[in-house]
């Protein structure tokens, strides 16, 4: 089987997996994303570790994982009916990570590896690279936001958005590519994929208003908009990792995809500033 189908195929069953996870239950696609955000960690702390470089794997590990559990909790906790809890308790996972963060330093102190600043650094960078941000979509899973379907709109939307400015990229810029977008990092992006994806991403957003007009045409186009920029940035960041750790994929786990990383990149840096945006916008 080709690449090309072998890839269509992991990508589709994951669409499936997670449309029916939103539909089911909020708690239901929150377990997968944790068990995503673990996977995603372990992944990371292995392909950092070298000789120079040593992450508390297990603590990193079990840390994101309560990150992602308290923000679960915080966001999907049935509150009693009419009863609205404190915006502020939504930025409780923001503070989470401070103690886990200072705890770092003090494993570190008995664990008598080399370079122990750079292995505090980073493994409390999979907290913030990776854990925080997929725990963030489960404020768009609640009950309380708009649904289309049984299915939370804005959640819905940002996986579509992603998936299809990703796809369009990807195959446009495979047949019909020349200049190149960002050489030095990803040399297999174009600036003729990256423009095609923008142009049916962001027709799609706008037809997506008609079909649900509860949410604003304006969030519709931002919405996209951020997946646009912030998700590019996110698969280039990726790439730059890759690229300084001279590896073609993080892992092998999503076949025609590579790893945990390579699948999920774009949503690690566009997450937390859909999820701001939407939190100030009163959107949801």
């Amino acid at each position: 089987m080709s690449n090309f189908w072998t890839r269509t195929i992991t990508g589709l069953s994951m669409v499936f997996i997670l449309l029916a996870a939103l539909w089911f239950s909020g708690w239901v696609f929150a377990a997968i994303f944790m068990l995503i955000a673990i996977l995603g960690l372990w992944e990371f702390y292995r392909l950092i570790t070298s000789e120079s470089c040593h992450p508390q794997k297990y603590y990193g590990t079990i840390a994101g994982s309560l990150i992602f559990l308290a923000t679960a909790v915080i966001n999907l906790f049935p509150w009693p009916s009419g009863y609205i809890p404190p915006p502020w308790l939504t930025f409780i996972p923001f503070l989470i990570p401070l103690p886990l963060f200072f705890l770092s330093f003090i494993i570190e102190i008995y664990r008598n590896k080399p370079n122990p600043l750079v292995n505090v650094a980073t493994t409390t960078l999979g907290f913030f690279y990776i854990a925080l941000p997929l725990s963030l979509l489960t404020y768009f899973s609640r009950p309380d936001v708009i649904h289309f379907l049984g299915m939370p709109v804005i959640l819905v939307g940002y996986f579509a958005f992603t998936w299809i400015y990703d796809t369009t990229a990807y195959l446009y810029g495979k047949q019909f590519g020349k200049h190149k977008f960002f050489e030095r990092i990803s040399p297999k992006k174009t600036w003729e994929g990256t423009i095609a994806g923008t142009i049916v991403t962001l027709l799609v957003s706008y037809g997506l208003h008609f079909l649900v007009p509860e949410l604003p045409l304006t969030d519709w186009m931002v919405l996209a908009v951020m997946v646009i920029i912030f998700g590019t940035h996110g698969d280039l960041v990726e790439s730059l990792l890759k690229r300084s750790l001279n590896i073609k994929d993080s892992g092998t786990i999503l076949p025609g995809h590579g790893g945990i990383l390579d699948r999920f990149d774009t949503m690690l840096i566009s997450a937390p500033f859909v999820f701001l945006y939407f939190f100030f916008q009163h959107a949801i």
